[in-house]
Parts: C-alpha cells; sequence; structure tokens
C-alpha cells in the first residue's frame, strides 16, 4: 500500500454492538457477544475494511475494574474475532470520567465520547479514510463522535439503549440489529 492510499474501517462501540451491555463488563465469562456480529464483521473484513473498537470504560476510572482487567478481556475478546477469521486492527478505550471517578482518571478529555479522540487517533495511526467509514453505535455520543472525527457513515443499532430525537438526528441510518450492516456492502 503507498503512503497515499488510505484504508476503510467499520469502527464500532463495544458495549450494546459488539457485546451486551450488561453494564460495567470485564470478565470474559460475563461477555455476550451480541447474534450477528461475527458474521456482520467477517463480512465487511472479507470487504477490505479495518475492524477497529472504541470504547468508553469509565467503570476503569470508577475502580469498578482496573486497566488490566480491561485489557485482559480485550485480548480474550480479539482471540474470539481471530477464531471467526476476523483480524481486529485496535481497540481504543477511555477510562476517564467528568465527574464519577477516582483523582487521577477525573478529567474532562478528548477521547470520550462524544469528544472524537478515539476515533481521530484509529483514523491516523490506521491511516484511514474517515469519508470512506462507517461508526457503528448504540449512542447518542457515538454519532457526535463520528460527526466530529468526519465519519460520514453514521449508524445507530437499537440495543436496548432508548435514543431520543437527537440522537436519530445525527445517524444516517438507525437498525434494529447488526445483521442488518452486510446489506450495505451491497448498496
Amino acid at each position: 500500500m503507498n503512503a497515499q492510499q488510505k484504508s476503510k474501517a467499520l469502527f464500532l462501540d463495544r458495549d450494546g454492538v459488539v457485546n451486551v451491555d450488561h453494564g460495567y463488563v470485564y470478565q470474559s465469562d460475563k461477555f455476550e457477544f451480541i447474534e450477528g456480529v461475527f458474521s456482520t464483521c467477517k463480512a465487511f473484513y472479507n470487504a477490505g475494511y479495518k475492524i477497529i473498537i472504541v470504547t468508553n470504560q469509565s467503570g476503569i476510572g470508577r475502580g469498578y475494574y482496573t486497566e488490566a482487567d480491561f485489557l485482559a478481556l480485550t485480548d480474550w475478546m480479539k482471540d474470539q474475532f481471530s477464531d471467526n477469521s476476523i483480524e481486529v486492527a485496535d481497540v481504543y478505550f477511555c477510562p476517564h470520567h467528568p465527574k464519577k471517578a477516582h483523582p487521577e482518571y477525573l478529567k474532562e478529555c478528548s477521547c470520550r465520547k462524544p469528544a472524537p479522540g478515539m476515533l481521530l487517533q484509529g483514523i491516523q495511526e490506521h491511516n484511514i479514510d474517515p469519508a470512506c467509514s462507517i461508526m457503528v453505535g448504540d449512542k447518542l455520543s457515538d454519532m457526535q463522535a463520528a460527526k466530529k472525527a468526519g465519519i460520514s457513515t453514521r449508524i445507530l443499532v437499537r440495543s436496548g439503549q432508548s435514543f431520543d430525537e437527537s440522537a436519530k438526528q445525527e445517524a444516517d441510518l438507525i437498525i434494529d440489529s447488526i445483521n442488518s450492516l452486510p446489506a450495505l456492502l451491497n448498496t
């Protein structure tokens, strides 16, 4: 790949998109993959998209689990993708929270969604063209971060989260299941 050629990426929020959001999940035995996530990611991976996960993890900042706990779970999760012939290019996480965290994590940062920091880091480190990329999330903050990062296609998936009109307005498409995504590859 020459220096001019950029990649496209499928950016995914984790909790509610990759796995069922049971709240502050940090152990593999509590991690439940969303039905269809592997087949969907495989379709995009085969179509030349890099798979990049971007996730707010304020549970670290709140002291519910450690960065080491999160990284161990992330390694396990990436292994599950690998077992399904999918390479996860990267996983970016934000341990901060502006109001509810231990002192070292208590701050306004540029990485916590709706800020675009994790997406911008992925775009830069993996030579991604945001105009050819997709963000899939289940919250308004996911859509806002994607918009700020210049990601052209923003998809809101119904995961049990309630979202209001403002979230719907920030999304290009609202889907009931991640299983609907591969159809986009044919459009």
